[in-house]
């Protein structure tokens, strides 16, 4: 494992190249990888380790859309596609990525399936974190480890078909027998991390559930309409509006932060976008610092687990869900966004001409 410095902080990660693929094949060929759940992160995690070489099955809900869905993928009905409980009881690795909620449904039929010495991945804390209210708690003869790409499934799939990797974090959280810690890290390699960081269960939950609200998605969600808002309300139009807050945003300055960092960014713009942006970007920490602190206290307090529990398993919630994801698709902001996406789409297809 190697000793990165991270901005001033010596922090230790584990590499591809110290860790190679091979040495991760080695690790777990005795294993049986059951990914419980195709959902989210479940068809990039199974399709990125069977590529690799792992031996993988699924289990999935008969008859459901992920069941077709791990078909059209090539899992095999009866060969590398079972029930739920089927590929429970033929892994020795379950990896258990259904959604929480689902987790908190189905952990009766899995931890039945849990004998002693197999392995419970994690690519969530969120189950453990919170036993008292999930009941989530692993027999002692188990091994108990996580391992959580930082990003979407989705986008874990991508990256590993361009030949990179997206970072991921990953955890044990109960070691039965003396292996627990290798066999994170293979599978982390295994999925198709770019590296590895080390983490808990806890710090893992805590900041992905802040991240979620915050930043990633409820933050950003939440900025993009004030801005939208104000630009309208100031009579401009929703072409403009959109273009100045989103897809400037998303198509041009986001991808090269990524690539090269805020400063870079400040570096290669206007002088009048540089002085502003810099200007006011103390504003707005110091606007959104007791916020972000408010929510990061409701999730260690347990109230943003308590929150999604309930909501998650209220009758109709699936349709609650749509009614106020209808509302934001039928938004204008988002009505212009389909437009001016159909627009550039077709820009792309002229140049490509």
């Amino acid at each position: 494992m190697a000793k990165i410095n991270f901005g001033g902080v010596e922090e230790t990660v584990v590499t591809r190249e110290e860790y190679p693929l091979a040495k991760a094949l080695d690790k777990l060929k005795d294993e049986t990888i059951a990914v419980i759940g195709y959902g989210v992160q479940g068809p990039g995690q199974a399709l990125n380790m069977r590529d690799n070489g792992f031996n993988v099955i699924v289990g999935q809900r008969q008859d459901s859309p992920s069941w077709e869905r791990a078909k059209r993928d090539g899992f095999e009905e009866g060969i590398s596609l079972f029930s739920i409980e089927e590929a429970a009881e033929r892994g020795t690795i379950l990896c258990n990525l259904l959604s929480d909620a689902g987790q908190i449904a189905v952990w009766p039929t899995l931890k039945e399936k849990l004998t002693p010495g197999k392995t419970l991945y994690f690519s969530h804390g969120f189950g453990i974190t919170f036993k008292e209210q999930t009941n989530i708690v692993p027999p002692a003869d188990v091994d108990v480890i996580l391992v959580a790409p930082k990003g979407s499934g989705t986008s874990l799939r991508r990256l590993f078909q361009a030949g990179g990797g997206l970072n991921s974090s990953f955890a044990v959280f109960q070691d039965a027998t003396g292996e627990a810690y290798e066999k994170a890290i293979a599978m982390g390699i295994g999925v198709g991390s770019g590296y590895l960081f080390e983490t808990d269960f806890k710090k893992e939950v805590y900041s992905d559930l802040t991240g979620e609200r915050g930043v990633l998605m409820g933050a950003l969600a939440g900025i993009i309409e004030a801005q939208y808002q104000v630009l309208r309300q100031r009579g401009h139009s929703p072409s403009e509006a959109f273009n100045e807050t989103v897809e400037e945003l998303t198509q041009s300055l986001v991808p090269l932060v990524g690539e090269n960092g805020m400063d870079w960014m400040f570096s290669n713009c206007s002088v009048t976008a540089q002085r502003g942006a810099l200007d006011w970007k103390g504003r707005f920490r110091e606007a959104t610092l007791p916020v972000l602190n408010e929510l990061y206290d409701s999730v260690a307090s347990g109230k943003e687990a308590e929150r999604t529990i309930q909501r998650g398993s209220t009758p109709g919630y699936r349709q609650e869900l749509e009614a106020e994801l209808k509302e934001v698709r039928d938004s204008e902001l988002w009505q212009t966004g389909a437009v001016v996406r159909q627009l550039r789409s077709k820009a792309e297809v002229t140049q490509e001409v």
